[in-house]
């Protein structure tokens, strides 16, 4: 059946392919890339021209968001959906980096009706139905296949929104079991809560222990940064995750502990 906006990215990978030597460097210095396949390269590739084409960058702070630094973010940001698509991340169009960590003011009022304010320091944010923040600097330090990505961790959020406010439980693949999913990630949740509570230390970063959707994002890290290290840890989140998307990182990035 035809498709308009297939024609229309049909029609963007024809006039506007990517520099072969940047797309190079670009790869080259993100490890956690290493082991797709070329089919799967040139999956990832496409998927990038169309995210660059359909996503605007806004620079902050006087930063000059090079080609370079696009195709960097858009790399990783494209990695989780390879086998998903670029339908994934409808609903927003948007990228605003910054040169390093941000700050947003932060307000509540109390019970006695009292407001609170503070300062929050992130490397990164993702409003639902709005755009995805970025620090450079955190950028850099990703793909390095050391359990920290805040490309994938900002998508993954963005994932799970697809559902509403993000809580961990984006929408599922056709034959997965939604009560499954649930009681797994209900589980390991639990379980982490628990061993830091006690004074256990993780392997996983902590951070993941906030909420529930602060642990999808921060295992998905995990999943195509150090799968291994989340096998062993959470085997039944590590396969659920396996089977959302749809890709198999232990194959391609066999990262031990």
């Amino acid at each position: 059946m035809f498709s308009l906006r297939d024609w229309r990215r049909g029609r963007v990978l024809r006039r506007f392919p990517l520099d072969e030597t940047l797309w190079a460097e670009v790869i080259a210095r993100l490890p956690v890339i290493d082991g797709l396949n070329a089919d799967e390269l040139g999956n990832l590739r496409e998927l990038c021209t169309l995210f660059m084409h359909e996503k605007s960058f806004e620079a902050t702070q006087g930063l000059d968001v090079t080609p370079r630094m696009q195709l960097s973010i858009a790399a990783q940001a494209c990695l989780p959906i390879l086998n998903l698509g670029l339908d994934w991340y409808d609903g927003w169009s948007t990228i605003i980096v910054y040169p390093g960590e941000f700050v947003h003011r932060r307000e509540d009022i109390d019970e006695a009706g009292v407001v609170h304010e503070w300062d929050e320091v992130h490397s990164g944010e993702s409003w639902e139905y709005g755009p995805v923040i970025l620090s450079w600097a955190d950028v850099e330090a990703s793909g390095r296949c050391d359990g920290y990505n805040v490309v994938i961790h900002e998508l993954a959020h963005k994932l799970d929104m697809l559902s509403g406010e993000p809580n961990g439980f984006p929408p599922l693949q056709s034959g997965m079991d939604v009560g499954q999913w649930s009681q797994v990630f209900s589980v390991a949740f639990e379980n982490m809560n628990h061993r830091l509570d006690a004074g256990h230390d993780t392997a996983i970063d902590p951070y993941a222990a906030g909420h529930p959707a602060e642990f999808f994002a921060v295992l998905s890290e995990y999943f195509f940064e150090m799968p291994r290290l989340l096998q062993n840890e959470y085997p039944e989140v590590f396969a659920q995750l396996e089977a959302f998307y749809r890709q198999d990182t232990l194959r391609r990035l066999d990262k031990g502990l």
